[in-house]
């Protein structure tokens, strides 16, 4: 098992180089870059390691790194160093989240005491994310939202982290990426658990009962309220909310809304009395609420509000490495649920179904498993015939991936056992991982391991 990751960025060889060798004297193993984009790629909320950037490059700046990855995890520890005297851009750096500022020349040192202090820093900080996330009890995260590519290692880290507080949460993705899933994940690994989890669908709520449904009202509020009801809201006292595509919440109730996220308290229709609300709320939504904003469509401060902590669900096209793995377990769920006897899935279908696009995502994957369970047809729903290779070439090439894919499945993203059942030597299949698209991050790590 490997320890920390030191990531040293230096668009200048020479400096690039002597550091990494000077750093390596101290016991300290650094992966170096010229450029910042490449880095990126490596940091999620998971990331064990500390990062080293020049500030002045061609391309991304170190400023820019900063940001960015502060976008992704603002407590990955961020050491930037610059050649220049410049006082305001450290304050700037500073006031940005930099974990130290160094100005050029500096001693191995000196730079290895920083990074030594940094990685301690950032170990304390995963293991109380995984101590407050556990809360001395175990979960079927893994199970409920599979997937070995990076993209989900770090969606699973980041929501048991997530979960083990009471923060609002905002969920995005596209159809039938599994925001609920999330969303119920959340709620039933927190300490709401046991508490009601209401779904409320805001594209589906009529318009002229909508606060009604939300806020409840009192006898006489308006023409056939001959009874006192409670809304969901207070239906939901205690728990978790889950407001189902948000963006299309009307435009003059998101302000309703804002004052009950802010202030916890709602007011039934027909009522003065305000009534105190314990909840948690978690919303979804597949448009770019951003974009919403900027067209006048959502208000930007429940955006704001909202967007404090964010989980992005992947699509299936930006994990095409899982599908695979998905699907056989969609195909044993399936015939659990059916009461089938297990079924085997052909290597020509695997090969198809991890060559074809998705558009539906895990929704569409699993009705796919569904139909193979109960003997139909595996093909697409919208019933259009898939456009594969035409070519010879694209006809083998697809065959290969579907082959690797599958193994890769079947032994769990450990490379020894597919290497040998495959008859290939390691560097070929890790090339053929990389020439196929097939999880750079996890082909890269396994094969680590297996040297």
């Amino acid at each position: 098992m490997t320890g920390p990751r030191i990531l040293l960025i230096d668009d200048e060889e020479e400096m690039r180089r002597s550091s990494a060798q000077a750093l390596e004297l101290f016991g300290l193993e650094v992966d170096t870059f010229a450029s910042a984009e490449p880095v990126l790629e490596l940091i999620g909320f998971a990331f064990d390691g500390v990062v080293v950037s020049d500030i002045r490059m061609p391309g991304m700046d170190g400023m820019t790194l900063l940001q960015r990855i502060r976008d992704v995890d603002p407590e990955v520890p961020v050491i930037l160093v610059t050649g220049h005297a410049d006082v305001q851009l450290a304050v700037s750096a500073m006031r940005a989240g930099v974990y130290d500022f160094l100005e050029k020349p500096f001693t191995a040192q000196h730079l290895a005491g920083i990074i030594r202090r940094a990685m301690d820093r950032r170990s304390l900080v995963l293991e109380n994310r995984r101590l407050r996330a556990v809360a001395g009890k175990r979960d079927d995260i893994e199970a409920r939202l599979p997937g070995r590519t990076q993209v989900m290692v770090d969606l699973r880290y980041r929501l048991r982290a997530i979960g083990a507080t009471d923060a609002d949460t905002l969920i995005i993705g596209e159809t039938g990426a599994g925001k609920e899933v999330v969303a119920r994940a959340l709620h039933d690994i927190s300490a709401r658990a046991n508490r009601p989890f209401i779904a409320i669908n805001c594209a589906a709520l009529p318009e002229n009962l909508i606060e009604s449904e939300l806020f409840g009202h009192e006898a006489g509020a308006f023409p056939g309220a001959l009874r006192p009801r409670y809304g969901k809201f207070e239906h939901g006292r205690g728990g978790t909310i889950l407001l189902d595509e948000i963006g299309s919440m009307p435009f003059d109730l998101q302000a309703k809304f804002l004052r009950v996220l802010q202030e916890r308290v709602i007011t039934r229709l027909g009522s003065n009395e305000p009534v105190p609300l314990d909840v948690r709320f978690v919303a979804t939504s597949k448009v770019n609420l951003e974009a919403e904003v900027a067209a006048g469509r959502f208000r930007a401060d429940l955006f704001y509000r909202l967007n404090v902590a964010t989980l992005h669900v992947p699509s299936l096209a930006q994990r095409r490495a899982d599908i695979p793995l998905l699907f056989l377990q969609l195909v044993r769920e399936a015939a659990a649920r059916y009461v089938r006897n297990d079924v085997e899935v052909p290597p020509e279908l695997m090969t198809e179904i991890a060559g074809r696009s998705w558009p539906g995502n895990v929704r569409e994957l699993r009705n796919s498993a569904d139909r193979l369970v109960l003997g139909l047809d595996t093909s697409p729903e919208d019933g259009s015939p898939e456009t594969g290779p035409q070519r010879l070439a694209d006809k083998v090439a697809a065959y290969e991936r579907g082959l690797i894919a599958t193994a890769l499945a079947a032994h769990g993203g450990s490379l020894k056992p597919v290497y040998e059942q495959l008859g290939v030597s390691r560097k070929t299949l890790y090339e053929k991982m990389q020439k196929y698209g097939l999880d750079k991050n996890i082909s890269a790590t396994a094969f680590q391991d297996d040297l």
